[in-house]
């Protein structure tokens, strides 16, 4: 009865407890940002996972260009204006995150129309050996550009 106890009472403790604890580790958190919606993210077979820094000063731009994979970009600071393919605009500021769909037709631009550089946080998804980005022809109403 008593060893039924203890068998009873070890099913009662978190499996936590049973844990390792870490040590050596540190981590630094570079940007946080809430999306506006859901987000889904697809990967089929192998995947390069990227993360790296983006910097665009005042009154740059990224190009228009497309992605072969899906990416999760945060801004960390300043306000990034990305034209669509349909020559729709969608504005991000610091404190926000959004998904860039893969594929041509995709395209878009990030343009910095601040006063201070726009830094974002982006983690990439590509099929493995894929390039980062893709030129692309902008768009009709991109024609006057």
């Amino acid at each position: 009865m008593v060893l039924g106890g203890c068998v009873a009472a070890l099913g009662m403790v978190p499996s936590a407890a049973l844990a390792t604890p870490g040590s050596g580790v540190s981590g630094t958190v570079l940007a946080t940002g809430t999306s506006s919606g859901t987000m889904k993210v697809v990967a089929k077979g192998a995947t390069d996972v990227v993360v790296r820094t983006i910097t665009i000063a005042p009154g740059g731009s990224t190009g228009w260009h497309h992605h072969p994979g899906q990416l999760i970009a945060v801004v960390q600071k300043g306000t990034l204006s990305r034209t669509l393919d349909d020559c729709s605009v969608e504005t991000t500021t610091a404190g926000q995150s959004f998904i860039e769909p893969s594929g041509a037709k995709h395209r878009h631009i990030g343009r910095n129309l601040g006063s201070e550089p726009v830094v974002l946080y982006v983690t990439y998804m590509l099929p493995a050996g894929s390039p980062l980005s893709v030129d692309a022809e902008a768009p009709d109403c991109e024609a006057g550009e």
